[in-house]
């Protein structure tokens, strides 16, 4: 990788992967693109930053030739609760965004990193140790976007020979960049509002158990991936990855360890909770294991603790600042 593309860098793992290979490869190498014109941050500061619709071929193939782009980390794309309430626009977004992308690494010879989800699976799926290759029928939009782009994704491969490599993501946690409409979002408001109010209303019930990740892994994963040797991969595409799987009650007890004032009560919301149980509890990352050598540096317990210290520093920084300000 020596020009690197981010879609969607302004969302939850964007924000945090373009950082992070503009700390590896230069700043001046990595290109951001994000949805929003107004963007004026360090995305935008530190390196070079489009306004991008990633519908809009054109404008796609041009930010790629104008930069001389040779990888795309593909990431725009509408989450689970969102495209459950604008399924249309959801389709449009993530399949016809990845086409565009999958189209134009064809024509400039690009390789590709796709994020798949644990939304790819359905009830049907083995929910305890669920296999690297089996059943895949989701029940909500998201999900059945991403099985088609993983499919997409093999099918560029095979076609054309595209690099396209991918991950199935658990639900992530990050104390940088807020989540943008994910059924796992509870896991990271959850740290906001131990620390800003002691207390905090659930909408998932407390015995959901789900395969989490923090966002440090995730970043790292998606980079070692697409830096491994090719030959290698077996699978290429949608790597089952995991690193801890909890409920909201053993996060919510784990924080209570550091804040013990701390409480949750459960209000729950009937079409996150679908979606929650339609997922998998905990996935089997063997196939990535062998394949290019994944394994997590954060657990449960070392996740929460450095969620809290981050948090609490940067809450005390915007304090500071506001103080300062006025």
């Amino acid at each position: 990788m020596k020009k690197i593309l981010v879609t969607g860098a302004t969302g939850q793992i964007g924000v945090e992967l373009t950082q992070t290979l503009r700390d590896k490869y230069g700043a001046e190498n990595v290109v951001a693109t994000g949805h929003d014109r107004q963007q004026t941050n360090e995305l935008t500061q530190v390196g070079p930053y489009c306004h991008l619709d990633v519908r809009d071929a054109s404008a796609l193939n041009q930010i790629v030739e104008d930069y001389q782009c040779d990888s795309i980390f593909h990431l725009a794309s509408l989450l689970s609760v969102v495209a459950e309430a604008k399924p249309l626009e959801a389709w449009d977004i993530n399949m016809n965004g990845l086409i565009n992308v999958l189209e134009i690494a064809r024509t400039h010879r690009c390789a590709v990193f796709f994020p798949s989800s644990i939304g790819a699976f359905g009830p049907e799926t083995p929910g305890f140790d669920t296999p690297q290759d089996t059943l895949q029928r989701p029940k909500t939009l998201y999900g059945i976007t991403k099985v088609s782009g993983e499919l997409l994704c093999d099918y560029y491969y095979h076609r054309y020979g595209v690099d396209t490599r991918g991950l199935r993501y658990p639900g992530l946690i990050s104390n940088k960049a807020l989540p943008g409409g994910g059924t796992t979002d509870y896991a990271v408001d959850i740290f906001y509002a131990a620390i800003k109010n002691q207390h905090y209303d659930c909408f998932l019930r407390a015995d959901t158990q789900l395969d989490m990740m923090y966002m440090s892994d995730a970043i790292a994963a998606a980079i070692k991936l697409m830096e491994a040797d090719s030959a290698c991969l077996k699978h290429r595409n949608a790597f089952n990855i995991t690193a801890m799987s909890f409920t909201p009650e053993q996060l919510a007890a784990e924080i209570q360890k550091q804040l013990p004032d701390f409480t949750v009560s459960y209000s729950v919301d009937p079409v996150r909770q679908a979606i929650a149980d339609s997922w998998p509890r905990h996935m089997d990352d063997n196939a990535a294991r062998a394949e290019w050598g994944w394994q997590a540096q954060y657990d449960l317990t070392a996740m929460v603790k450095d969620m809290l210290e981050q948090i609490t520093v940067s809450e005390q920084r915007i304090k500071g600042d506001d103080h300062v300000a006025r």
